[in-house]
């Protein structure tokens, strides 16, 4: 049946736009001819879209490319400095943020040192930062298209902070504030699940269908990805692993459960463990591990099974490809690879471990901020494509 309503050849062209500026996104550089193979458009409506594309930024002619046998193809690449993108991670003692561009290239990077936790304190130096990689953007056509922040607790649809144990918040509405003070849209998310699209993204887990990151910080989350989605769980709160019980008895958390993962396996437990030989932070101790310190290396070995003791009633429980860690402990991976892949070895079921494999981030204790970005990115790229 033959298309007369306006409303639906609006919807078409939004429909076709969409599909070339994903082709162009995922395979540049492209000619014409190329991308009308590739979608089964024909070649004067991508001809036409591609123009449209160009027009409003999005799209570059880099110019002739090598000859088949005919004419020389005229190719096509994604502009990636039409805009940016800033993305931050929240830490309980840092804040870590970048400016980026539309394919998530790193541009600028910040990190400031947070030493009191009370949100009339950290707030403001988190504008400050969103503000200094603003200001220090180059021009472009869209400027700044959004921030992404990855924060350590609960957060709801609405982008407001409902739980922070580890920062010890009350409800903090963040994305209205953000929005507010900086006029672009914003994104709130845990830090684990935006580690989790780090990865998936930028690093170990690319192209893994069932992957878990572990984000092993001051305390203890994940990111949860199946069938290469991310699972958030009926009310978004998933990947709160940390607050496992991995002992029935054990010390009070601040989340008010008993015995948590992270009280046993995160910095802030070695940090608790190593404060009698006088080390209190993580940077010393692998300084330390460096050189040869044997009760340091203990420490992390202690810590290391901990961390395996987790990791194997995760792999018992969703079964995945992977298991990435990540996040500052992801430093420490040549004193606790051995202990952690041992007790993974001996805690996880056999045929849980057949197709499993143990990752450690790519991108280091930045794959939150990477993923945070990639939010932002996203979110521009799909208003892109249905307009």
């Amino acid at each position: 049946m033959a298309i007369k309503k306006t409303g639906d050849l609006t919807l078409v062209k939004k429909m076709n736009t969409a599909i070339v500026l994903e082709a162009v996104l995922r395979h540049a550089p492209l000619s014409r001819a190329q991308i009308s193979e590739r979608t089964g458009l024909n070649k004067a409506t991508v001809s036409s879209l591609v123009q449209d594309l160009i027009d409003r930024h999005l799209v570059l002619d880099i110019g002739p490319g090598e000859s088949s046998g005919g004419r020389k193809p005229f190719l096509l690449l994604f502009h990636a400095r039409a805009g940016y993108a800033i993305g931050i991670d929240l830490g309980v003692n840092y804040i870590r943020g970048i400016l980026t561009d539309l394919e998530g290239t790193v541009v600028l990077e910040r990190e400031l040192t947070i030493d009191n936790h009370e949100a009339a304190i950290v707030l403001p130096k988190l504008m400050d930062c969103i503000e200094e990689l603003r200001t220090s953007m180059p021009a472009s056509p869209y400027g700044l298209v959004g921030i992404g922040i990855g924060v350590p607790g609960i957060v709801n649809g609405e982008g407001t902070i409902l739980f922070a144990p580890n920062l010890s918040w009350p409800q903090v509405p963040l994305r209205a504030m953000i929005e507010e003070r900086f006029g672009v849209p914003a994104t709130i998310d845990n830090e684990a699940n935006a580690g989790a699209q780090g990865e998936q993204k930028y690093g170990a887990g690319r192209g893994i269908a069932n992957q878990i990151y572990v984000s092993v910080g001051i305390g203890i989350g994940t990111g949860i990805i199946l069938n290469k989605e991310l699972y958030k769980g009926a009310a978004g709160f998933s990947g709160e692993l940390g607050h496992l019980s991995v002992m029935a008895d054990g010390t009070p958390c601040r989340c008010g459960n008993r015995g948590c993962w992270e009280l046993y396996a995160s910095e802030n437990a070695l940090l608790e463990q190593a404060e009698p030989l006088g080390y209190t932070d993580l940077d010393a101790l692998i300084g330390a591990a460096e050189q040869g310190d044997k009760h340091v290396i203990a420490l992390f070995h202690r810590i290391g099974e901990w961390i395996g003791t987790g990791i194997a009633n995760i792999v018992n429980v969703f079964n995945p490809n992977v298991v990435i860690i990540g996040n500052r402990m992801r430093r420490a991976e040549p004193w606790i690879r051995e202990a952690v892949a041992a007790t993974v070895g001996s805690r996880a079921l056999a045929y849980h471990r057949e197709q499993f494999r143990l990752l450690y981030a790519e991108q280091g204790d930045r794959s939150a901020v990477r993923g945070a970005a990639h939010y932002a990115i996203s979110a521009f790229l799909a208003k892109m494509k249905d307009s």
